[in-house]
């Protein structure tokens, strides 16, 4: 074997294409944002706020996103962005003013419009002089949706409606509404609900501690205080409530409403002081009476046992609140509006009355007397919300623009940062935790020598791109699992539990395709051998040759291909005829099998596919066997033919097998697995570097983007704020547990993007 066969693909130079593309200068297409804004203190200025920051953050090569605050007569607020449009809506002229401007902006494509009544009524006739003067495509969010309306109501809804592309609702409630209310067709209403925050996997008992809660079983509410929330309720339910739970706290986070300091100052605040007074309460309350920072507000939700809704509002459609609440895992109780009836079902919540403290003490003491119940709560309440956060309402609205944009070029995801810390929460000082609960690890599920073999390629990869001195002592880590797991015969086992003991698994299972990953990962590392420390290749050799004569019996179709990975990556030249003996029983079994319209090695599809067609295009780069090379392109186009539809991914199914006889990969929606995604990109990275055909190229962004949210159901699988990957895309969900098979299998997808980088090496 010639001693350097893999300088061919790594010294290519950057891709002219790729390079041009960089440099490429031109104005993007700029969608304006009509709405309250930070710093002004408004529920809506903060939907705004974090709606925009994950619209740039994954579709910022797509557009760019402009704000126009909204500000009355007597506001002149200081913005980060030093906005070029601004309305004062306390002047008619302004409205027709900013119409005209927006006009003669050619960038400018969509107009979405934050429509909350109270916004517009100082000057009754300026948004219908907006809307009647604008020529431009716009798109209204209703915050609010009154059921019943009077004449007047609905004349001027069905007015905003019909000057509008598509209006924008929260819930299913309120579409209804303005549907039978208002006789709005349902064809102009899109359904989109209020964005929620990912957030990593936090200690609760560390976060009592840090804010002097320790021991202390919290309750909270937050927002604009105002009458409307009626936290007196909770005050009159404490005293039942404090005398089964003795150590009860109950937090009030947030500043009186700026318009209600205007109007009466703090007598709603001052209500409620004597109200604790009289109830003797002070020990048992905390007022927080700031605008809290959102890192410090969402750590003093996360700390919170049970969040507290009880809004009097019978119409109020939906609380940004609320949102932020369950997005934090909160076990809640809440008044029935709306929002909480849509999202408070199949147990993620308690339901009371409105006004009802004796209900809301029964609530609150059921569930403190039950942490279980509060888990299976939380649990719930994440596992329902997850389609809501602002990554998936991102995507949501960047889809629904794309109907009514006048240019036809398609969305752009943006790749994420380069995040490790899930990787690093799931890695102990043995070895990469199989699973987890969400993003909390679970040690009870022992580790494989699957997952470390995967990690050690990954973070491998990651260190030749990043130099990251932290990665080695990851790789070290993973390196010394395999070495654990490999048996006096050269063969490994491949499932340890928590107490560092093989279990019974091993010897219920074929461990072939887990040997073969082994020796993908070992002889992956052998080829960094110029950077890694020399302690680890020169384990990672004595480890895969001693597994070499296990290695020739096996006669696993993707273990046989692993294993040719793993030798290619070695670069070794005894190790040639094996690599050969392996190839050509891969490519016996395709000429046994291929036949008319089915190109493939076995009679069904089946997990991990694309790394057979990549395994012969490694050994036809070893060898300069042409059988190899045809056989490798002419499988991996079957493949592709099955998987790759109108530019968009769906591998094949685990809930059903693509048998010979099928033909088409239409059996099953759901079940499509991280790890065959992953496996996919590979492959084409490789075939785009070896062949040198851009074609593979365009088809590796357009499935990378599975992860962002461009599969069926239009939600990320990859989260970037944990750094790990759900687990699989289901019929009707996104299963949210972060294992550790989807994030490395992630990580090795992403690390793939990298091609133009010359730091790029084949995985």
């Amino acid at each position: 074997m010639n001693k350097n066969i893999n300088s061919d693909v790594e010294d290519k130079a950057i891709r002219p294409s790729l390079k041009k593309e960089k440099h490429i200068v031109y104005n993007k297409p700029e969608i304006i944002f009509i709405s309250t804004f930070p710093p002004k203190v408004c529920g809506i200025a903060t939907y705004t706020q974090d709606l925009i920051k994950s619209l740039q953050s994954k579709f910022g090569e797509s557009f760019q996103t402009i704000i126009c605050p909204l500000e009355t007569e007597g506001e002149n607020y200081e913005y980060e962005e030093h906005p070029k449009y601004k309305l004062n809506i306390s002047d008619a002229v302004s409205f027709l003013e900013l119409a005209e401007k927006i006009n003669k902006n050619d960038n400018i494509q969509l107009v979405m419009l934050q429509h909350e009544f109270g916004f517009f009524n100082e000057t009754p006739n300026g948004l219908y002089l907006f809307l009647q003067n604008l020529k431009k495509e716009i798109i209204i969010t209703f915050h609010t949706v009154l059921p019943n309306p009077d004449i007047e109501l609905k004349t001027k809804v069905k007015d905003l409606a019909d000057f509008s592309r598509s209006i924008v609702v929260m819930t299913d409630i309120s579409a209804e509404i303005l549907s039978k209310d208002y006789n709005i067709s349902s064809d102009k209403i899109t359904v989109i609900p209020h964005g929620t925050h990912l957030l990593p996997f936090t200690d609760k008992n560390a976060l009592k501690e840090k804010y002097g809660l320790k021991n202390k079983k919290v309750l909270s509410t937050f927002g604009l205080l105002g009458s409307g929330k009626n936290i007196e309720t909770t005050l009159k339910a404490l005293p039942q409530i404090i005398a089964q739970n003795p150590n009860v706290i109950f937090l009030i986070l947030g500043k009186t409403h700026p318009a209600i300091v205007r109007n009466e100052g703090e007598k709603y605040r001052d209500l409620l002081e004597d109200l604790t007074c009289k109830l003797h309460l002070e020990n048992h309350i905390r007022f927080i009476n700031e605008y809290l920072p959102l890192p410090e507000l969402l750590e003093y939700l996360q700390l919170t046992d049970i969040y507290l809704f009880t809004s009097k509002d019978r119409n109020q459609a939906v609380s940004g609140t609320f949102s932020y609440a369950i997005s934090c895992g909160c076990a809640i109780v809440s008044t029935p509006i709306p929002h909480a009836l849509e999202v408070l079902k199949e147990e993620t919540g308690i339901i009371i009355d409105f006004e009802a403290p004796k209900q809301l003490a029964f609530a609150v003491n059921t569930l403190l007397e039950n942490e279980s119940s509060r888990e299976k709560l939380r649990i719930k309440s994440l596992q329902k919300m997850a389609p809501t956060s602002w990554e998936n309402s991102s995507i949501l609205h960047a889809l629904l623009f794309q109907k009514f944009r006048s240019s036809n070029a398609k969305l752009k995801y943006s790749l994420p940062k380069f995040n490790l810390d899930h990787i690093q929460n799931i890695t102990t000082d043995f070895g990469m935790i199989q699973f987890s609960k969400i993003s909390e690890p679970d040690i009870d599920s022992g580790y494989t020598l699957d997952d470390n073999a995967r990690a050690m390629i990954a973070i491998c990869q990651h260190y030749k791109t990043s130099k990251n001195k932290s990665d080695l002592q990851l790789i070290s880590i993973y390196l010394n699992f395999i070495k654990f797991c490999q048996q006096k015969d050269g063969s490994f086992l491949n499932y340890v539990d928590k107490e560092k003991q093989f279990t019974q698994q091993n010897y219920e299972t074929n461990l072939e395709d887990s040997n073969g990953r082994a020796v993908w990962a070992l002889g992956y590392l052998i080829s960094l051998r110029e950077i890694l420390p020399q302690e680890f290749y020169e384990l990672a050799e004595a480890i895969l040759q001693k597994n070499l004569v296990f290695a020739e019996k096996i006669y696993s179709t993707r273990a046989m291909a692993f294993i040719i990975k793993g030798l290619y990556y070695q670069n070794s030249e005894k190790n040639i005829p094996l690599l050969k003996e392996l190839a050509n029983r891969l490519v016996k079994m395709y000429q046994h099998e291929a036949k008319d319209n089915w190109l493939w090695f076995e009679s069904y599809l089946t997990y991990g596919n694309s790394v057979l067609p990549e395994a012969l295009l490694f050994a036809w780069v070893a060898t300069k066997n042409e059988i190899y090379k045809e056989t490798a392109k002419q499988s991996f186009a079957f493949l592709l033919s099955k998987i790759i539809v109108n530019d968009t991914i769906k591998v094949i199914s685990n809930q059903g097998w693509l048998q010979k006889e099928s033909k088409e990969n239409n059996t099953y929606n759901g079940g499509e697995q991280p790890i065959d995604v992953a496996y996919t990109i590979l492959a084409l990275a490789s075939f785009y570097e070896i062949l040198d055909d851009e074609k593979y190229l365009q088809m590796m962004q357009n499935s990378f983007n599975w992860f962002l949210g461009r599969n069926q159901l239009n939600q990320i699988i990859y989260n970037p704020v944990t750094g790990g990957c759900y687990d699989g895309l289901e019929k009707n969900n996104v299963n949210i547990n972060q294992g550790a098979e989807s994030t490395v299998s992630y990580l090795m997808a992403r690390l793939s993007m990298e091609l133009g980088n010359n730091n790029f090496h084949l995985l």
